[in-house]
């Protein structure tokens, strides 16, 4: 055989190479060698492009609605001390007055 690994979505032996993306045929998954081998590193950016780490201080550049609850998180409210995680929503924090807090990344700005 090829000696490509096996899709890791439905294990099936006959991946092929397309560029520097590995494709399974049967479900159509596609991924990176380095995603493979666990080297695949995934940035998380602000809306201005930078590129946001644990701890950063952050800034909310649009009112945000806060789901379940009448009130809002104003524009310009600072956030301090965020964690990075995978998800539809890649920040959690403690935003003072609020508590504990799921943001999206497009909608801060790293200070």
């Amino acid at each position: 055989m090829s000696g490509l690994p096996n899709c890791p979505k439905c294990n099936s032996e006959f991946t092929y190479e397309d560029g520097s993306l590995l494709i399974c045929p049967e479900c159509s998954h596609e991924w990176t060698l380095e995603a493979e081998n666990g080297t695949d590193i995934k940035t998380v950016k602000d809306a201005n492009g930078n590129v946001l780490n644990d701890g950063d201080t952050v800034t909310i550049i649009k009112d945000l609605k806060v789901k379940g609850s009448s009130s809002v998180l104003k524009m310009g409210t600072r956030v301090k001390n965020i964690r990075l995680v995978d998800g539809d929503h890649n920040i959690d924090c403690k935003i003072d007055g609020f508590g504990a807090m799921k943001l999206k990344s497009e909608f801060v700005k790293k200070i």
